[in-house]
């Protein structure tokens, strides 16, 4: 994986898959490496994408002040990919937690950002959260399954704070369209100990301000999509239409029968809509 140093001489590494005009990509998790997003569906066929390991996760080096580990400072290192690739502007692709990376960065850099994509996307910076209502709603689809009772009782142990890998990956069947398969070789991918700094320090002490960033993005000039699933417990279908009015030139596109991981469940529905709003 090629590497850079970053503005503190931390190494941090990405990947590089496909051909085409270049796409960054940023990984959600938090704390999770970015081979768990794949080719994106089959992205690469059209595009090249930039698929960048945060500091402490995956092939990027621990940093020495672990301070740098929260979101806000992790814009940083997205400048730094930027001018280490020589990259006048971007096109941004960011997946859930990583998407509070990619609005804070598109934010403080509009200039650098050609389109941004946040694909089931955390949208904590701006303020837009799920309701209790929204969220139990969309376990209780769930309900009838053989995994559910033990997944959903994972999930409250991380709601009270159980950052474990066990419970993470005992919840797992909650945020697939089907778990089937392909979901379960998916649930683990990218997945580490060593990457629990880069977990509990992503939002660690942090307070948006909420009203300056959603100032900065509606003035934001290039093209917006907010990319959801039917069935995603996490980012329901009605909390993207909450964020629309914090975005200037805005779409959104829900994918039918998928859950957190839209690419997993339909790899050709979700490489078809993402090219397509790339052009």
């Amino acid at each position: 994986m090629p590497r850079f140093a970053s503005y503190d001489g931390t190494e941090i590494s990405y990947r590089v898959l496909g051909d085409g005009p270049p796409v960054v990509c940023v990984p959600g998790g938090p704390g999770r490496a970015t081979e768990y997003l794949g080719d994106l569906g089959g992205l690469v066929g059209s595009r090249r994408l930039v698929l960048l390991d945060p500091r402490g996760v995956g092939g990027s080096a621990d940093p020495a002040d672990a301070a740098t580990l929260r979101v806000d400072r992790l814009v940083d290192d997205v400048e730094s990919l930027r001018v280490h690739l020589g990259l006048q502007r971007m096109d941004l692709l960011a997946h859930s937690a990583g998407a509070v990376l990619a609005t804070l960065y598109t934010a403080g850099y509009p200039q650098r950002v050609s389109r941004l994509i946040l694909l089931t996307p955390g949208l904590a910076a701006i303020g837009v959260h799920p309701s209790q209502e929204q969220v139990a709603a969309a376990f209780e689809r769930s309900a009838a399954e053989p995994w559910y009772s033990e997944a959903r009782a994972a999930w409250e142990k991380i709601l009270g704070g159980d950052l474990t890998l066990e419970a993470y990956r005992a919840s797992r069947p909650l945020f697939y369209g089907r778990w089937d398969d392909a979901a379960r070789a998916h649930a683990s991918v990218g997945i580490a100990e060593r990457h629990g700094a880069a977990r509990e320090s992503y939002f660690a002490d942090i307070v948006f301000d909420v009203s300056a960033i959603r100032a900065s993005l509606i003035r934001f000039t290039g093209r917006v999509l907010l990319y959801g699933g039917e069935l995603d417990p996490l980012v329901p279908p009605a909390m993207l239409a909450q964020a629309t009015p914090f975005f200037g030139d805005v779409s959104v596109a829900v994918q039918p029968g998928a859950g957190h991981f839209p690419w997993i469940d339909d790899p050709a529905a979700f490489a078809a809509a993402i090219s397509s709003f790339l052009g």
